[in-house]
């Protein structure tokens, strides 16, 4: 008995089961540690240094700012190889990709989408 107030107390059962019946419904346990939406700046400085970048994508939860101008400056040919790499572990992953400058990209898991309008939303507030 003590188990069965236990589990009503925790996770707040519906209705107390008969005898007969086998199983307790119970219903959602609401919690206040939600997961937190990390953003994380990474250099590219050789093409070995995607690797991070691709490990924290699978961990869903990390919004990845890329610099790649130290690439950029001295390779271009592993600065496509690396930014074909991101395209497609993104196009696995549901994700997103997108130039924010000449020298920054943006990588997103599935959960976010990048707006890419060519408009941006201050001069749209500004034209209402």
């Amino acid at each position: 008995m003590a188990i069965k107030n236990f589990i009503f107390k925790t996770f707040g059962a519906k209705a107390e089961p008969e005898e007969d019946q086998e199983y307790l419904e119970l219903s959602p346990v609401e919690s206040n540690d939600e997961q937190k939406v990390l953003v994380r700046a990474y250099t590219l400085n050789e093409f070995s240094d995607i690797k991070p970048v691709l490990h924290d994508l699978r961990e869903g939860y990390i919004i990845c700012f890329v610099n790649i101008k130290p690439l950029k400056e001295k390779d271009v040919v592993e600065l496509k190889r690396a930014i074909s790499k991101f395209k497609s572990a993104i196009e696995t992953l549901g994700g997103d990709i997108a130039g924010v400058s000449e020298d920054w990209i943006i990588i997103t898991p599935a959960f976010a989408e990048i707006d890419k309008s060519k408009k941006s939303k201050t001069k749209q507030l500004d034209d209402e």
